[in-house]
């Protein structure tokens, strides 16, 4: 019933693992730069970089764990690597956006609106998966 590995979204985790550690290296940078080990100082790049990396840990942890359920409970290929490539442009536009400004911009739009429609998407996945249909 279920599949054995989860290759297809293993390969978008590493992926966004990479993502992940690029947003903590930032951090580290811009806190090295204003020597600020807490907080951001009022130092704004530092305050971006902070907001990119939070931002990326609120929504993609659970997003990665319902693409592995969908695609271990035998989700079809192209839907799980449709979703997971929505997850990764998400994520990536929001990383982007947040790094350059933590003010109203439209690539931070289509981050935080695709990342809820990836979310929305890969969550009704994994119930439609549930319910047998695949």
């Amino acid at each position: 019933m279920f599949a054995t590995f989860p290759y297809i979204s293993v390969v978008f985790a590493a992926i966004l693992g990479l993502l992940a550690a690029a947003l903590t290296a930032n951090v580290i940078v811009n806190r090295v730069r204003t020597k600020v080990t807490a907080g951001d100082g009022g130092d704004a790049r530092l305050a971006q970089s902070i907001r990119a990396h939070g931002n990326f840990i609120e929504q993609a942890p659970l997003a990665v764990l319902l693409l592995i359920a969908a695609e271990m409970m035998g989700m079809r290929a192209p839907i799980v690597i449709a979703l997971g490539a929505l997850l990764l442009v998400s994520r990536l536009a929001s990383a982007v956006a947040l790094n350059g400004s933590l003010g109203l911009t439209t690539l931070r739009q289509v981050g935080g609106g695709t990342a809820v429609i990836a979310m929305a998407a890969i969550s009704i996945a994994v119930l439609l998966a549930l319910a047998g249909v695949r």
